[in-house]
């Protein structure tokens, strides 16, 4: 006898809704047996578990869905391991030029960053400095000597 899964099984132990599972499906990533009335009920196989865990781990790694149904479908072709993990590689070779591009963005982004809050500073800092402060002092002490003209002087 095989084991089988409902898609509430497969929910359960992969901590996913069952709408996504379907979503899963409707990529071709999953196929289901199909039972029941209408066929309504979807009855998954060992083979489907195992796509569904390699699916997910793609995707922990960031590799796009395509990309996780291209490594998985050469699972299902005849076992030639070589050419499995050649396709793999260049997978994940492609995957890892991304994230490093993607990387030195960040990282300059991250400097442009720096560069500004030492501008900031440093420009905070001559405001918050004593000269800045005596001479607004100083120009509201005037202020307030200065003698104010009413309209009964005229």
């Amino acid at each position: 006898m095989s084991t089988t899964f409902s898609i509430g099984d497969l929910a359960r132990e992969f901590d996913l809704t069952t709408r996504a599972i379907r979503f899963y499906e409707d990529l071709g990533l999953l196929q289901p047996e199909r039972t029941g009335p209408l066929g309504r009920n979807r009855v998954y196989s060992v083979r489907d578990r195992t796509r569904l865990k390699l699916t997910l781990r793609a995707k922990r790694l960031g590799l796009s869905l395509t990309e996780a149904k291209d490594i998985i479908e050469t699972y299902d072709s005849p076992r030639d391991t070589g050419m499995q993990l050649t396709k793999f590689l260049a997978v994940l070779d492609a995957h890892r030029a991304r994230i490093e591009e993607q990387m030195a963005d960040l990282q300059a982004n991250l400097d442009e960053i720096k560069v500004h809050q030492r501008e900031a500073r440093a420009l905070l800092t001559k405001t918050d400095s004593p000269t800045t402060t005596t001479t607004a002092t100083t120009k509201t002490a005037k202020a307030k000597k200065a003698p104010t003209r009413t309209a009964d002087a005229h």
